[in-house]
């Protein structure tokens, strides 16, 4: 009886798991089930995202009639950053990104970055860096639409549907939960990236 109790007491938590009929609690599936699902979604949401900057990438760079007209694309001479850019009419930098608007070095950095990100998040390699990249864009095309103005330089009503959290800040703070997550590990390349001995030596590149 003595050594019974003894055994009790330093049980591990995954015995719990298993018990002597070999039946597992339906609160203890559950808790596995869960924590099943978890990377799952993640995952999901990680190729979700990357087809969002991928697309935004490719209609672009080709024109695929959305967003880009056929004919304005990036490889028929278009610029990518042009058209937003040059309609920014409020917030402190407005000059600023006028200034940026259709200049190579703005177009080039602006598609890379999609391009990058989306890659990232596709593959599940790098997923540190893409958040910080991913939320610099955010950042910038954030102060770009400067939520936070009531109107337009021109007294026109900003339309602006909260100061603060837009989508921007969503995707920012999407990016930098699935690095914190490490969810390239699922359905991605993830694991394999990390055990590259210049990458395992240099946690910043995970």
């Amino acid at each position: 009886m003595a050594l019974h109790q003894h055994w009790l007491r330093f049980r591990q938590p995954e015995d719990h798991f298993a018990p002597e009929g070999g039946s597992v609690p339906a609160a203890s599936a559950d808790t596995l089930a869960r924590a099943a699902a978890a990377p799952r979604t993640a995952a999901a949401a990680r190729l979700l995202t990357a087809f969002t900057f991928l697309w935004a990438f490719g209609d672009k760079a080709f024109g695929w009639g959305y967003a880009t007209p056929s004919g304005k694309a990036w490889i028929d001479g278009g610029s990518p950053t042009e058209g937003f850019l040059s309609h920014v009419a409020s917030g402190p930098m407005e000059g600023m990104f006028h200034s940026w608007a259709g200049v190579a070095w703005a177009d080039w950095t602006f598609m890379l970055g999609l391009l990058g990100i989306g890659v990232a998040l596709a593959s599940g390699v790098a997923l540190r860096i893409a958040a910080v990249a991913g939320t610099a864009m955010m950042a910038l095309m954030w102060a770009a639409e400067w939520p936070l103005a009531r109107h337009l330089s021109d007294g026109a009503p900003s339309m602006s549907t909260n100061p603060l959290v837009d989508y921007h800040v969503l995707y920012a703070a999407l990016l930098i939960l699935l690095a914190v997550l490490g969810a390239g590990r699922t359905w991605g390349l993830g694991h394999v990236w990390e055990r590259l001995p210049w990458v395992r030596d240099h946690r910043w590149l995970w």
